[in-house]
């Protein structure tokens, strides 16, 4: 039995201000790294031992994953980082307040530009201060492959081919692996896993900092999906990602 675990880092200064935060490199919150720690410890009672870890170039999950490594003792296994993993980007959304901009657009507007399959907001302008073409943590990347927005098609289509091409051969050498990213780049590849179609992809709130598993067999066949930890604070959670971009 092979298993992935699917981690949305903890909860972000812009997830607390209910921000459009996307490619901006936003920190954890000290909440944000209380969900690591208790990621960590029911991974830990559950009996994960992971071979290797995979997240994104934003600090958000890249310290949530640091936290997990070294609360459940594997500082020493393998991290891969990829741009691949980095959450959707939101264009010119990026940094306003979601439920400002649904009073102001609507609700169904915000909802569209949040989670339909294939609609992205407008691009930031190529000299916007946000352009993170210019952050030199992307300077071994291909300018052009650096969105000035994404829908969630456009965040499925670099996110699935990395997990085919990074992700499941690794799982040759290792039964067990974590991926520590973002509630956009994780949906594309649940999407994918889960074969959910593009007018349901819209109700999966994903959790901050809830461990998802995917158990596969040796032909990667997914046989087995399930959250760890408490039901009620899963749909706690997952309420409370689903109301953000309400106006009210």
């Amino acid at each position: 039995m092979k298993k992935v675990v699917l981690l949305r880092h903890g909860e972000s200064t812009w997830n607390k201000e209910n921000r459009f935060t996307g490619w901006t490199d936003v920190d954890l919150t000290p909440a944000g790294v209380e969900e690591a720690h208790e990621a960590a410890r029911l991974m830990n009672e559950a009996g994960f031992r992971f071979g290797i870890a995979f997240t994104s170039y934003l600090k958000r999950a890249i310290k949530t994953l640091n936290i997990v490594l070294e609360d459940m003792d594997l500082l020493q296994i393998p991290v891969e980082k990829s741009w691949r993993l980095n959450e959707k980007h939101y264009g010119m959304l990026q940094g306003l307040n979601k439920a400002e901009t649904a009073a102001k657009y609507s609700e169904e507007q915000v909802l569209i530009w949040r989670r339909s399959y294939d609609v992205a907001p407008s691009e930031i302008p190529e000299n916007d201060e946000r352009n993170t073409r210019k952050d030199p943590k992307y300077s071994d990347v291909d300018p052009k492959l650096i969105p000035l927005t994404e829908s969630l098609k456009d965040c499925v289509n670099r996110a699935v081919p990395y997990w085919n091409d990074h992700i499941v051969p690794s799982l040759k050498t290792y039964d067990q692996v974590i991926v520590a990213a973002h509630g956009n780049s994780l949906r594309g590849i649940i999407k994918y896993l889960k074969n959910i179609s593009d007018e349901e992809i819209p109700k999966l709130n994903l959790p901050t900092a809830m461990p998802y598993v995917f158990e596969f067999d040796d032909n990667m066949n997914l046989v087995n999906d399930y959250f760890l930890g408490n039901p009620e604070d899963l749909a706690k959670r997952m309420e409370a990602v689903a109301n953000q971009g309400k106006a009210t």
